[in-house]
């Protein structure tokens, strides 16, 4: 049976100006620099530089401002060739203008590597076809993580190219093959097996520890080392031999091959920077790579030149003079948003000071002070979701480190006395136990719950758990070592 029926919600739909300030808000520093190049690059109206007075100077200060002395004049503006197909779009190119970027050049990569190596083999154009396919679903930690099946379904439909499961498994033996030893493998298993392949197996150790990878990996994962010493009937010298000839295997060989760009991606460039000036700590922005941002005097002259004149225009004038103030706007609403972004970073990172003071004057992180992202939003007056993409992807240089603005948030706990501890205490004391235990004999989370007792803090043992699994340290039979 239908049935109509009125209903009232009330939706909060963001503009696209508030969606673009949330997103400058969320981005670390380096993205900022490009974002910034990004708009300069696409808006006419923006300029680097801080806003000089001499724009104003002329001979005669009463005189209007006049637009002779850049050269530039709105007619000419109009005679642009490439202008009226897209001035009055936002970004500041044509739809069918090519925008290909600047090469880069940083020498062989991982894929390239393969495929060099792939020239030197004898094969036909087709087995060379799939497996320059192959390649091509390598992932840069050297598996090859899709089935044939969906490999030559892929093959069928792009390429016009049918192919066996059979054939494109000999075509990936052949990739086995290639430097670095394991590459192509579909699982770690088989990566484990074709570098153990590549040895001497009429060495004992190595002939055991392949038997072991082959026949008994689940148990290895699972460290039953019991369970394998019987089925095998090897010792336990013999066994740790051949233990440690796996442990010695790269599980991701594609990593081992160098690629800069892989390095550049790890470098860290701070959002803050904490001073130390005679015990007066200060917070300020790193913007060392960040430009100035001002208004061109020339298009703001023009426009207001020619608003005046506005009767008079042709329609071409209009619409050109319509496109500078959509831009000029443009400009005027970016160089606000920035100056907002970092009022919002300088006002959070302020807050976060006063409260993990104790912390910043040493570095010390038993003095972190248990933190939320409530207690900052309460301290500054912002909303929780802007203090959470204040702290997302952003990082503090200070005297002691370069610090992630995600460490200081943390829960808290209680000890016997009362008083309130972070969370990250107990993490480091956790921690400080799991190092210094004895391996042949781990110590279980019971255990790890009771020496946190016996220190005054009263945690069950599945809290133990959560806190270990959040340092990514396994279980006590997983951390056992012969």
């Amino acid at each position: 049976m239908l049935k109509q029926s009125l209903q009232q919600k009330l939706l909060q739909k963001l503009s696209p100006q508030q969606i673009q300030m949330i997103k400058l808000l969320e981005i670390p520093t380096m993205q900022l620099e490009q974002r910034i190049k990004k708009e300069l690059e696409e808006n006419p109206v923006l300029e680097e530089g801080r806003d000089k007075d001499e724009f104003d100077a002329s001979p005669d200060d009463s005189a209007p401002p006049s637009t002779e002395k850049d050269d530039f004049s709105i007619d000419e503006y109009l005679n642009k060739d490439d202008i009226p197909s897209y001035k009055l779009y936002t970004k500041n190119y044509s739809n069918d203008e090519k925008r290909a970027d600047i090469p880069f050049s940083v020498g062989a990569t991982f894929h390239d590597h393969l495929e060099t190596q792939l020239g030197l083999r004898k094969l036909d154009s087709r087995q060379h076809s799939l497996a320059e396919y192959i390649i091509g679903n390598i992932d840069e930690d050297g598996y090859l993580r899709r089935d044939l099946e969906a490999i030559a379904d892929d093959l069928a439909f792009t390429l016009n190219i049918q192919a066996t499961e059979q054939e494109l498994l000999d075509i990936l033996r052949i990739i086995q093959d290639f430097d670095p030893v394991g590459v192509g493998a579909r699982d770690l298993r088989e990566c484990l097996l074709l570098q153990m392949w590549a040895k001497d197996q009429s060495n004992p150790v190595v002939d055991l520890a392949t038997q072991i990878i082959r026949y008994y990996f689940d148990e290895f994962t699972r460290k039953h080392y019991d369970k394998i010493q019987s089925k095998l009937g090897v010792s336990d010298d013999g066994l740790k031999q051949a233990i440690d000839e796996i442990l010695h295997l790269n599980p991701k060989p594609g990593s081992s091959f160098s690629d800069p760009l892989n390095k550049t991606s790890q470098v860290i460039i701070p959002d803050f920077v904490l001073d130390d000036n005679d015990g007066e700590l200060q917070i300020s922005l790193n913007g060392r790579n960040t430009p100035e941002l001002r208004i061109s005097r020339t298009y703001s002259d023009m426009l207001e030149s020619y608003a005046s004149a506005r009767k008079k225009a042709s329609s071409e004038q209009k619409e050109a003079v319509s496109f500078v103030k959509q831009k000029l706007d443009s400009a005027k609403w970016f160089i606000d948003a920035i100056k907002q972004r970092q009022n919002t970073l300088l006002v959070t990172m302020n807050a976060i000071l006063e409260y993990q003071r104790e912390y910043f004057e040493e570095g010390d992180e038993t003095r972190l002070k248990p933190m939320i992202l409530k207690d900052i939003a309460d301290k500054t007056g912002l909303d929780i979701s802007t203090i959470s993409r204040v702290a997302n992807s952003k990082y503090i240089q200070t005297h002691f480190g370069i610090i992630p603005l995600k460490f200081f948030f943390s829960e808290g706990l209680q000890t016997e006395s009362g008083e309130e501890v972070s969370t990250r205490e107990i993490k480091k004391i956790l921690q400080e136990c799991i190092e210094g235990e004895h391996k042949r004999r781990p110590l279980t989370d019971d255990k790890l719950a009771e020496i946190l007792q016996k220190k005054g803090y009263h945690i069950a043992r599945r809290t133990v758990a959560k806190y270990r699994e959040q340092l990514n340290i396994p279980v006590a039979r997983m951390r056992k070592e012969l």
